[in-house]
């Protein structure tokens, strides 16, 4: 008999395999965890439901494509917050993922040893600023410079553009959403796609290498496609973050609900819309129409998480095939 044996307690199942008692408790304790993580979703979700049950029978499919919001007269739709939370979350990704996969790139592949640990543990830290602290800066420092520097000089450049049209005076406004969303995002970003560039099996590096491509090249031909999946779930993974993102939002974005193609205007998002309004709500129909907002979010977030699994997924079966 192994010491193994005489130390933990075991039994034998009805296919007469043996039976540890760790083994089976660890699948409790891990199986009932995965239970509450669903059973939590699904009772948020019924709450959210049960409280936007009036604003959806009220509006119906019709809340989400009308943009009116106007608590004199109890009409409510989303469209104009459903708006700009598109307009802010893809700005954001489209600012970020380049800055990301830079910083992932030269601290996996570029950077010397002494300086990989203290940058990579500075790109973690600004992942972990509390959003009210980068709102905050958004405040103090962000909206000054959009008002006075960089939105004119923008306007005089490309003011051809539709986006890039009259300033706002006080800075406010999508413009500087977007570059708070990206600040909060690139991070996240930055240090998955970093581990999966270091996950590259060095072998696969060293042949691309050998047979006399640059550096470059060799980048391009395998540390990209091999982590193409992982690098692109990382990126609906910062999607959904910049998705739900709401006091940082509230702070630098103004509370204008209106659809405008000049990114130097006021908005606002469903998130922010949420945290600015809801203690001030009137009953009973705009408490329900702003846990409307909240519902629609909670899909959105929900589809993000299952299409970066599927997404990962996929990349799985493509490396094991």
């Amino acid at each position: 008999m192994s010491a193994l044996d005489t130390t933990e307690p075991t039994r034998r199942s009805l296919s007469g395999r043996r039976v540890y008692f760790g083994d089976t408790l660890l699948q409790v304790v891990a199986g009932g965890a995965a239970l509450a993580a669903a059973v939590l979703v699904g009772l948020i979700a019924y709450k959210l439901v049960q409280g936007a049950h009036l604003a959806i029978s009220t509006f119906g499919l019709g809340f989400l494509t009308h943009n009116i919001w106007d608590p004199v007269h109890a009409h409510f739709a989303a469209g104009a917050f459903l708006y700009g939370t598109v307009i802010t979350s893809v700005g954001a990704l489209v600012l970020a993922v380049p800055l990301a996969l830079g910083i992932a790139l030269f601290l996996s592949e570029l950077a010397p040893g002494w300086l990989r640990g203290p940058v990579s543990a500075l790109v973690e830290t600004l992942a972990a600023i509390p959003s009210v602290v980068i709102g905050f800066w958004g405040i103090v420092v962000l909206l000054p410079l959009m008002a006075n520097h960089i939105e004119p000089a923008l306007h005089s450049a490309l003011g051809w553009i539709p986006i890039f049209g009259a300033p706002s005076t006080s800075g406010a406004g999508y413009f500087p959403a977007i570059i708070v969303l990206t600040i909060m995002i690139t991070p996240i970003i930055a240090s998955l796609s970093r581990e999966l560039f270091l996950g590259v099996p060095r072998e696969l590096k060293e042949a691309a290498l050998g047979l006399g491509t640059t550096r470059w090249e060799m980048v391009r031909g395998v540390v990209l496609p091999y982590a193409r999946g992982g690098v692109t779930a990382a990126v609906i993974l910062g999607l959904g973050r910049a998705l739900g993102e709401a006091i940082a939002v509230s702070q630098v974005i103004g509370a204008t609900p209106y659809i405008t193609k000049n990114l130097f205007s006021q908005g606002t998002t469903m998130g922010s819309k949420i945290a600015v309004q809801f203690l001030n709500a009137t009953p009973p129909l705009e408490p329900s129409a702003l846990i409307y907002l909240g519902l629609i979010l909670l899909v959105f977030s929900l589809i993000v998480n299952l299409l970066a699994q599927l997404v990962v997924r996929r990349a799985s079966r493509r490396l094991r095939g």
